[in-house]
């Protein structure tokens, strides 16, 4: 399939209801969490979550029976971001999970990413602690292997080294980052103002500029062997299929 093809098609039923989902219900929930639960039920938002990112991904299977092989290949994926979170803990923000995200979404599709990103910092933080800040975390990985997907699936995110450092680098410290200081404003203040959103995103620039090196590092030394193993598993045993 050329380039112009890839580009030309229309996403699927399941897509446009999991964009609907992320971008509108997920955000919704996380509002009521915080303004009505007043961020006490954060393990019920987060399950939540969770139960969202399943349905649109439960719907590549509609037409048949999803086979094991296939939810293994997500659930080692969203161990292996697991375990690589908790084997870098003494190195604050230098994670390769938004890499393992990123390279979920371009070999499985944008559902499967954002799947194994939210599961990624749910389980993650059982070890990481538990808190409001939860599903904020799970959104943001979330979110990055759905974009990851999309803009792969629309021909604008290649499998190469340097396109995806490029996205992994800009994704992790615009869209993690650019979200997260939100949630860190939302959780630990009770009035909003752009003067402390301000200082929020200054005093937590470093950090996020650590977390996107470490995700530009860590897809350059990994991206190509793990997305050329999985071509191979999806050709071997047809996996994910559209």
């Amino acid at each position: 399939m050329s380039d112009k093809q890839v580009a030309g098609k229309r996403l699927s039923r399941r897509t446009l209801l999991a964009a609907v989902l992320i971008l509108i219900v997920i955000p919704a929930t996380m509002m009521l969490g915080i303004f009505v639960l007043n961020d006490r039920k954060y393990y019920f938002i987060s399950l939540l979550i969770v139960l969202y990112t399943m349905i649109p991904f439960a719907m590549v299977f509609e037409k048949r029976k999803p086979q094991a092989r296939e939810l293994i290949v997500i659930a080692v994926l969203t161990a292996i971001a697991v375990a690589g979170r908790g084997a870098f803990f003494m190195l604050p923000q230098f994670k390769p999970v938004v890499a393992i995200v990123i390279i979920a979404g371009v070999s499985l599709g944008a559902e499967a990413g954002f799947l194994v990103g939210a599961v990624t910092g749910f389980v993650s933080n059982f070890f990481f602690g538990q808190g409001p800040w939860t599903p904020w975390q799970m959104f943001c990985f979330g979110f990055i292997g759905f974009v990851a997907g999309i803009l792969f699936e629309k021909g604008l995110l290649k499998k190469t080294k340097l396109s995806l450092c490029v996205f992994g680098g800009l994704a992790t410290l615009l869209i993690y980052g650019g979200i997260i200081n939100i949630g860190s404003l939302m959780m630990f203040t009770s009035q909003f103002s752009w003067q402390a959103l301000l200082a929020t995103y200054i005093s937590g620039f470093w950090f996020d500029m650590v977390h996107a090196i470490a995700t530009v590092v860590f897809l350059y030394f990994i991206s190509q062997p793990m997305i050329e193993k999985l071509d191979r598993i999806k050709m071997k045993y047809g996996l994910i299929e559209k």
